[in-house]
């Protein structure tokens, strides 16, 4: 086979800096499967597909940097933000980092947690609301939309459920749950370890 126009070291960093194999080919005018084989030969470790993926959607690197070195009041923030996903978080998937609530205050104090000490990208936030048929679904959007100080454009389709039969739903729920979404395969293992520490 041809060589390839290029060292060990210079395809080494053309991939580490987030060129898939497709892109190193175009950049060298040569196949792919040339440059597949150039990494076999140069022994190069090449990107799983979750890898792959991740770099497609973050081309400029994690959109969080954990802040190290807290002082006591984001040492505060720190194990608040931790208490609220162990205890109302979602802790199954891999990489979806969930809070669901009624009451803006807890959900305003996680999302400073996933600001102020994850460094999280703010754009990197995601939300949606459920509520229940009989509430108004517009009005719900912008009530979670000034509490949250975000646009109501932030908020997809609201999913709206039947009512749960007679009670005080209506006052606990008058607006519907919130949920914040993020989603990162770096971040949420980072989460738990952090829980798993504690115990």
């Amino acid at each position: 086979m041809d060589i390839l126009p290029v060292s060990r070291k210079d395809l080494q960093t053309l991939y580490a800096s987030g060129n898939s194999m497709a892109d190193i080919a175009k950049k060298m005018q040569c196949s792919q499967h040339k440059v597949a084989y150039w990494m076999r030969k140069y022994n190069l470790t090449r990107r799983s597909r979750s890898e792959a993926g991740y770099l497609k959607l973050n081309p400029n690197g994690d959109p969080f940097h954990i802040k190290q070195d807290l002082n006591s009041q984001e040492m505060f923030l720190y194990g608040l933000g931790l208490g609220i996903y162990w205890g109302e978080g979602e802790k199954v998937s891999s990489n979806a980092i969930r809070v669901a609530n009624t009451d803006p205050r807890l959900l305003k104090t996680f999302i400073r947690f996933l600001l102020e000490i994850c460094g999280l990208e703010k754009e990197k936030l995601l939300y949606s609301i459920i509520c229940f048929n009989d509430i108004n679904a517009e009005e719900a959007k912008m009530h979670w939309a000034k509490e949250l100080k975000i646009s109501p454009d932030k908020f997809g389709k609201i999913v709206q459920i039947p009512t749960q039969g007679r009670g005080n739903y209506k006052r606990k729920s008058r607006f519907g749950v919130c949920t914040v979404i993020v989603s990162n395969i770096k971040l949420k293992p980072w989460i738990m370890k952090q829980l798993a520490d504690i115990v």
